[in-house]
């Protein structure tokens, strides 16, 4: 696949971000990353204790957040912003009001099956700021039986290009996790990447980035031994700001959310019916 002007600016970005500076120095960046960028650190380390702008970006929580008891309580699996909620009609979706896009080719999914049960299944976007945290975790009990990785471009993901780029989330770089709820349920998580976001990590799939560069559509399959995820747990994190979508089959899920709502990880936002 031919690069993208997107994926190089990426690249380079990415040196820069892993590159230890001088002490001094690379306390004047993250000092001035959280000044500009407005990154509350209130439930992490001190921006001086991240030897790396990247470890600062990834960086992870001091305690994570307590889960509902209600084991049918959906979690925000991200901090992030909701562009778009609602039900998938007539197989499409939105990233953000106005602009549908197919949610087939989101997924790269031929099965006729497994699209006609995510027909009238509800759906939610976050995305991720440059401020926010950066990992990703499960938002209900989960049983991965797939991970497709989707090689695209990395166009930013904010508002302003939301509304510019229709089917952006269609030609950005994703990875797309199926997986089914306690009951059977089809979900799909999809972690789209954006501009600065060369790199998705799975904490259980950790050759993925590796894999990534041959810039090639991949398959893995968990079907013989699916892994298990329990809600809360972390599956991996973006290097850089970007989107989690997350997809539930007709009658799995109904979310309690609007747009524009900001969210932080472990906030309840919906139920399992």
């Amino acid at each position: 696949m031919k690069r993208h002007i997107s994926l190089w600016c990426s690249q380079l970005f990415g040196r820069f971000a892993d590159k230890a500076f001088p002490s001094i120095v690379q306390h004047m960046i993250n000092a001035l990353y959280v000044k500009l960028m407005g990154v509350d650190l209130s439930r992490f380390k001190k921006a001086c204790d991240y030897p790396t702008l990247n470890a600062l970006f990834t960086r992870e929580l001091e305690s994570l957040p307590p889960m509902p008891r209600a084991k049918s309580k959906v979690i925000a699996p991200v901090d992030g912003l909701v562009t778009e909620c609602g039900v998938v009609e007539a197989g499409r979706l939105y990233q953000i009001k106005g602009m549908a896009y197919d949610l087939a080719t989101l997924l790269h999914e031929d099965s006729v099956e497994r699209l006609k049960r995510m027909e009238g299944g509800a759906y939610a976007n976050y995305y991720l700021a440059p401020c926010d945290y950066h990992r990703y975790h499960a938002p209900t009990d989960l049983e991965v039986s797939e991970v497709r990785y989707i090689p695209g471009k990395l166009y930013p993901v904010n508002l302003r290009y939301l509304r510019k780029k229709p089917k952006l989330f269609l030609e950005n770089e994703r990875v797309v996790l199926k997986a089914h709820d306690a009951k059977g349920r089809l979900h799909f998580i999809v972690l789209v990447g954006a501009l600065n976001v060369g790199r998705l990590r799975l904490d259980f799939l950790p050759t993925l980035q590796e894999d990534a560069k041959a810039r090639k559509e991949r398959v893995y399959d968990f079907t013989a031994k699916p892994v298990l995820l329990q809600r809360g747990e972390q599956m991996g994190y973006f290097e850089m700001g970007s989107t989690v979508v997350h997809i539930a089959q007709k009658g799995a899920m109904r979310l309690e959310l609007e747009i524009n709502r900001k969210v932080r990880f472990g906030d309840v936002v919906g139920k399992l019916r």
